[in-house]
C-alpha cells in the first residue's frame, strides 16, 4: 500500500501549472474611448467602473493589462478584440504576453 501511494504522490508532483499570459491593449489616437469600454465590458467581462479606470489608465500610459489568462484564452480574447476593433475600423492593437 505504500507504493501505491508514493506512485500518487509522485503523479501529482509532475503536473505543472499552466505558464499564464497578460493581455495587453496599447493606447492610439483613433480608437474612441467608448469603444475601448465595450471591449473591456465585453471580451474582457469587466464591471463598467472597472473598464471606465482601466480604458483611462491605457489613455494616460501607454498601455495596460486587460486580464491574465492561460495562453489559449489570452491568444482568442485579444483576437477576439482586435476583430472588432477592425471590423469598427479602428486600429486597436491588443496582444498576448506571457508574463515574466
Amino acid at each position: 500500500m505504500a507504493i501505491k501511494e508514493q506512485v500518487k504522490e509522485q503523479a501529482k508532483s509532475k503536473v505543472k501549472v499552466p505558464k499564464q499570459y497578460q493581455v495587453l491593449i496599447y493606447n492610439d489616437d483613433f480608437t474612441p474611448m467608448d469603444f475601448v469600454v465595450e471591449v473591456l465590458m465585453v471580451v474582457f467581462d469587466k464591471e463598467e467602473t472597472a473598464a471606465v479606470t482601466l480604458m483611462m489608465s491605457i489613455h494616460k500610459g501607454s498601455y495596460a493589462v486587460a486580464g491574465v489568462y492561460p495562453k489559449d484564452i489570452a491568444r482568442t480574447k485579444a483576437a477576439e478584440a482586435v476583430q472588432w476593433a477592425r471590423s469598427e475600423g479602428y486600429p486597436l492593437k491588443v496582444e498576448a504576453v506571457c508574463q515574466p
